[in-house]
């Protein structure tokens, strides 16, 4: 039988529908009968059918005419809140940022499977789960591993052993020895009081990847974590069932603290949960809407949920594939604009670089070789200048091999250490089940992916101080020798004036994001945790530091194609041209003022997509294989760092 889940005041009432030919005002009124019910004063309500609400859905909060009926606006296990004149809807239904992601309105469930088992997982792999692309299930091995190392624990219970975090109680309180009576109170006041994180929720894509991270690691074997949880946590990841989890709060040791307390106070049915069927509601209920269970934690197991980088490692590996894929297409921009003021390529002539052989700096080189070499792809526009007296360039073009290069190789040095820390047991105490021993270490420290996020935020920012100095020179008449500020008729339009001090601003807010998190340290838990990463907050300015970026060169990409027009009819390289056309088929060119902020979303759209590096990836290999033809590659997955992260067709085999 159909239900919808109702929400009156401060309570969740289920109501069954027998006849989906109902209203919604019929649904109403059914849901103040059963709130009145069990109310001594009838909940302060004169119930009349003359009464007056609304009803608006959880999920999008849209409001639902009272003639509409069920079957027509409303699913099974529907989640509903009503709202009787004169009272304020709730404000328990969280929305998430703005603009965090696209991804959640359209939000499909995946048919595919993704084998987890604590040791192969990609930061590729982990952004393709936050974004819904896959299911999880665990390999076989995993499942082995955890019922061993589990066991033992159940082992060591029996026996009332004296062992930190399953029989005494934490930090400071690491000497208090608990009855075993009270082990699972213990655990549950464990995840309780940790929940203590404030901000906004983390986005569902982002939840969803702190969630698969946190059973990756559990899969290892390493925590104590029963079978029974660990499936538990899979099927609520499977059913897209998230916990309420505040972005701040984490000092990054003794890991991610809160974060994961509340990622794990929803699995046990408290605390708020979003689903793409509920929206934000009481974790219980979507749980129930879904037909799972809350978890009931055994000994150690609260602490095992708990303790952990995955918050800073989860972002971080957002971060790392964000601007790898940023840096790629930043080649590609500054390229083109290379190609609008006229610049020389001589710059990239592979024997310079021979000389100084960084790998990204001669990466780099290559990809700039492979979109202007004329022998490859003749250009009209380089031509008409071929014999002018200009000897060389400034450094935001002629330097791009050795300023790109660096931010390619410190992209390189993150995501080496981000995919080692998500294949990393980080909890404590660790379950040795073939050594029949537990024992405390700090593994949970987060200071790895935290020094290496600060050093991707310093890194990456210099794609965004460089591409805001060619903006500068694409918009000032006097060095790029186009209109002023790319418009026609200037004074009576402004053109690209103030898109360059918003490439400008945002550049500003980046030298102060980069300041390393890292280097400070406050002392916490009664000087007993003494020395912290700030990891957390490591992870979330570097993402921002990546969005700005994407912005500035979005402002870029949108310049050098308009500087184009001012050249035509010449033509720009095959290459560049196709990206000139992406781009317009997009964005408009600009002949006179307009609102300008939906063609830089429109085209920071399309660095997200990695559609300019899709454009361009072609012509870039061709020139690679036929000047590098014993690099070929053996197996289609060579050139994986050249390649936009996508859906795999299939799941991994075990």
């Amino acid at each position: 039988m159909p239900r919808i889940t109702v929400h009156i005041r401060d309570e969740w009432l289920t109501v069954p529908c027998r006849d989906t030919t109902c209203t919604i005002q019929w649904l109403g009124l059914e849901a103040l009968k059963r709130y009145v019910k069990n109310k001594p004063d009838n909940g302060g309500l004169m119930l009349t059918k003359d009464i007056n609400f609304v009803v608006r859905r959880c999920q999008g909060l849209g409001l639902l005419d009272s003639d509409d009926t069920i079957e027509d606006v409303l699913e099974d296990n529907d989640f509903v809140e009503l709202a009787i004149e004169g009272e304020s809807m709730s404000p328990d239904f969280i929305q998430c940022q703005p603009g965090v992601s696209h991804l959640t309105a359209v939000y499909r469930e995946p048919d595919d499977y993704l084998a987890l088992d604590g040791n192969s997982l990609t930061s590729t792999d982990l952004v393709n789960l936050g974004k819904g692309f896959y299911k999880i299930k665990l390999t076989k091995e995993a499942e082995h591993n955890v019922v061993q190392s589990r066991e033992l624990l159940d082992t060591i219970v029996k026996e009332n052993r004296i062992v930190y975090g399953i029989t005494t109680g934490f930090g400071k309180f690491a000497r208090t020895v608990i009855p075993v009576a009270k082990l699972k109170e213990l655990q549950e006041n464990l995840v309780r009081s940790h929940s203590a994180g404030v901000g906004s929720p983390l986005s569902p894509e982002r939840t969803r990847m702190l969630l698969a991270l946190r059973i990756n690691v559990l899969a290892k074997g390493y925590s104590g974590i029963s079978l029974e949880t660990l499936h538990a946590m899979v099927q609520a990841f499977n059913s897209s069932c998230l916990s309420f989890v505040p972005e701040k709060g984490t000092v990054g040791a003794s890991g991610d603290l809160a974060p994961l307390s509340h990622l794990a106070l929803g699995l046990m049915g408290e605390g708020k949960m979003w689903s793409p069927k509920s929206g934000w509601a009481d974790a219980k209920y979507v749980l129930e809407a879904h037909g799972l269970k809350p978890v009931t934690l055994k000994p150690k197991e609260g602490l095992a949920l708990i303790n952990g980088t995955q918050m800073i490692t989860s972002l971080g590996a957002e971060a790392v594939e964000r601007a790898e894929a940023i840096a790629r297409q930043a080649d590609i921009i500054a390229a083109l604009t290379l190609e609008v003021l006229k610049g020389t390529t001589k710059a990239f002539d592979s024997d310079i670089h021979r000389l100084r052989p960084h790998p990204g700096q001669t990466q780099v080189a290559l990809r700039f070789r492979s979109l202007l070499d004329s022998d490859h792809h003749p250009s009209e526009i380089a031509e008409s200048h071929r014999f002018c007296d200009r000897v060389q360039d400034a450094y935001t073009m002629r330097c791009c091999p050795q300023v790109h290069g660096i931010v390619n190789d410190t992209i390189e040095f993150a995501k080496n250490i981000i995919n080692t820390e998500i294949n990393s047991a980080t909890d404590n105490p660790m379950v040795f089940a073939e050594r029949g021993e537990t024992i405390s270490g700090g593994n949970f420290h987060g200071e790895y992916p935290a020094k290496a996020l600060d050093y991707l935020a310093i890194g990456i920012h210099e794609l965004a101080a460089i591409s805001e100095r060619r903006i500068e020179r694409l918009c000032n008449p006097s060095l790029s020798e186009l209109p002023a500020f790319l418009v026609s008729e200037g004074g009576l339009n402004s053109g690209f004036m103030i898109a360059h001090c918003t490439a400008a601003s945002l550049v500003s807010e980046n030298k102060v994001l980069c300041h390393p998190s890292s280097v400070d340290s406050l002392s916490t838990s009664a000087a007993t945790e003494d020395h912290v990463s700030m990891g957390g907050w490591a992870a979330r300015k570097a993402l921002r530091v990546v969005e700005n970026v994407e912005q500035v060169l979005a402002i870029e990409l949108l310049a050098a194609c308009q500087g184009i027009e001012f050249l035509r009819p010449l033509r720009t390289t095959t290459p560049l041209e196709k990206v000139y056309d992406l781009v317009r088929s997009t964005v408009k060119p600009w002949i006179k003022d307009r609102f300008m902020a939906p063609d830089i979303e429109a085209t920071h759209r399309l660095l997200l997509d990695q559609k300019v590096w899709q454009m361009a990836k072609p012509y870039i290999d061709k020139y690679h294989m036929e000047h590098f033809p014993e690099s070929r590659p053996s197996s289609p997955t060579a050139f994986s760092l050249e390649s936009p992260a996508s859906p795999r067709k299939r799941v991994r085999l075990e």
